[in-house]
């Protein structure tokens, strides 16, 4: 038996309340944290929605101390002490692989992370944040590009100890949002009304584009396709928190990953109109050599 291809997540991050407060959400980053660890990893690499390069780069960041930025409405306890672990060798190699795959990929030694990565891992390793890379997006946004870089990094899954995850958004348009009862009771989860229609059908396809394509390049077409559909701009007004979409799929996107196990392990709405879906897909274990 030889080891099969790591699992590769794309979260949806949600609001920066989604550390603060408990959700279906968070027990199941816990959970997937917890599985990764009992098999053996031992890198992480992510890419999240909230750092994109410039002209035609993409940068890796390789800076050695690392710091916060504030997360507003939640208070300084849940993540200030929280000691975040750059993997240097990692940031490295990464680069170097792009590098030779044709990308104009450059370290970044003063970035400091940002909510959408250090939230994660906060909910996932809450004991220790495990080494991790950074990897920005580019601000062009173009799902083709972003589905590639994911498909240059896709050797990595093969050695077993490396977890990808893209962190972004199912539905995440902050424009659309119902702002009032976070802003009145710190609640983010309340609905006054349900979801409008634009979000429920986009979710869905969502939903669709990751669990019927099933890895592959079937899950390529797929997921780069979402950006065409008629309500993906009133599910996104900006393109920023879907590139993880994109790089995920070009993860899992090879031919030896048809048909693989695909879940969504969990969802929460927040705001209303914010869909915070959680996706799987491969998973543990060994496959015939």
């Amino acid at each position: 038996m030889a080891p099969s291809l790591t699992p590769v997540h794309f979260f949806s991050h949600g609001s920066t309340m989604m550390l603060g407060e408990e959700s279906k959400s968070a027990d199941y980053w816990k959970k997937c944290g917890d599985e990764a660890l009992s098999n053996g990893i031992e890198h992480v690499v992510m890419m999240g929605a909230h750092w994109a390069a410039l002209g035609d780069e993409i940068q890796v960041s390789t800076n050695p101390r690392p710091s916060k930025s504030p997360l507003a409405y939640v208070h300084p306890s849940k993540y200030v002490n929280y000691e975040l672990v750059p993997d240097l060798p990692m940031s490295q190699r990464v680069l170097s692989i792009l590098q030779s795959s044709g990308f104009n990929a450059q370290p970044n030694e003063t970035f400091d992370w940002i909510h959408d990565t250090y939230l994660i891992l906060i909910r996932m390793f809450p004991s220790k944040c495990p080494p991790t890379t950074i990897v920005s997006m580019n601000a062009r946004y173009d799902p083709h590009f972003h589905m590639r870089i994911g498909s240059a990094l896709r050797p990595l899954r093969k050695e077993g100890n490396t977890l990808f995850i893209g962190t972004g958004g199912a539905v995440h348009n902050l424009y659309r949002n119902k702002w009032a009862p976070m802003l009145k009771y710190r609640d983010t989860f309340a609905m006054l009304t349900p979801p409008e229609n634009w979000a429920l059908e986009f979710r869905q396809e969502v939903l669709d584009a990751f669990t019927k394509a099933r890895g592959g390049p079937e899950l390529r077409r797929a997921v780069t396709m979402l950006m065409k559909m008629p309500l993906y701009r009133e599910a996104h007004a900006t393109d920023d928190h879907f590139m993880a979409a994109m790089f995920v799929a070009g993860l899992c996107g090879g031919e030896e990953d048809r048909d693989e196990k695909v879940e969504m392990g969990a969802e929460d709405w927040e705001l209303t109109n914010m869909c915070n879906s959680q996706f799987t897909l491969g998973q543990w274990g060994t496959v015939e050599a």
